[in-house]
C-alpha cells in the first residue's frame, strides 16, 4: 500500500489509501465464490500452489501474447501481505516460502479473509469492503453475484481496469465469471 501510495501519479489527483477490514462472515459469499471461480478453482483443496495451473499458464504463455499467471489465492495473499510488488525469481522464491507457511498455519477461511481485505481494487482502494462502499455505496456483505463478479474483473490489474467505468472487456469478463460461478456452485472452506 505504501509503495503504491508513493508511486501515485499526482496528475491523477491526491494519493489515498482507502481500506476497512471485515471479517469473512461480513463479506458476501458471492464475493468468495467469484474470486474462487475466476482466480483459483482449486483453492479449497490445494496446499498453496496449484502446479497444474502453473503448467497450464506456462503452455499458454508460450503460445500467446498475453501473460497468464498460475498464482493461487494463497500465493497472491503471501505477495500482498509479506512482499513488494516486483517481478523477480527471488521474490517468487520468497512467495513460495510464505505460501507454504500460510497454508501450514492459517485455515482456508483465514487465507480468504486476509486476501479479500488486502487486494487492490483501484488506485488506493484496498479490500472488498472499501471497493463495495466506493463503487456500489453498500457494504461488502450485501454484494450481489453480478457486483462480486464485476469486482473480480479488476483483478489482476486494478490500476488499469476501472470499476467506476467498466470497459466492454470487463463486462464480457463479468459474464464469464458469472458462468464460472454457476459451474463452481458453492465454495466450502472447511
Amino acid at each position: 500500500m505504501l509503495i503504491r501510495y508513493v508511486q501515485h501519479d499526482s496528475k491523477k489527483g491526491p494519493a489515498k489509501i482507502v481500506k476497512e477490514w471485515k471479517d469473512l462472515e461480513d463479506i458476501s459469499p458471492n464475493m468468495v465464490l467469484a474470486v474462487v471461480s475466476a482466480e483459483d478453482n482449486n483453492f479449497p483443496t490445494h496446499f498453496g500452489v496449484d502446479w497444474d495451473a502453473i503448467k497450464e499458464a506456462q503452455k499458454r504463455n508460450k503460445k500467446g501474447k498475453r501473460i497468464h499467471g498460475g498464482s493461487t489465492i494463497t500465493q497472491q495473499t503471501a505477495k500482498n501481505v509479506f512482499l513488494i510488488p516486483n517481478r523477480s525469481y527471488i521474490r517468487k522464491a520468497f512467495e513460495l516460502y510464505f505460501t507454504y507457511l500460510i497454508e501450514l498455519f492459517w485455515s482456508k477461511e483465514r487465507i480468504m479473509e486476509v486476501y479479500l481485505n488486502v487486494i487492490e481494487l483501484g488506485p488506493g482502494i484496498y479490500g472488498v469492503e472499501a471497493a463495495s462502499n466506493y463503487y456500489f455505496k453498500k457494504p461488502a456483505k450485501k454484494l450481489t453475484r453480478a457486483e462480486a463478479a464485476l469486482i473480480t474483473t479488476a483483478l489482476p490489474n486494478p490500476r488499469k481496469r476501472n470499476l467506476a467505468k467498466p470497459s466492454p472487456y470487463m463486462y464480457q469478463y463479468q459474464a464469464r465469471v458469472l458462468k464460472l460461478m454457476d459451474m463452481v456452485g458453492k465454495v466450502e472452506l472447511d
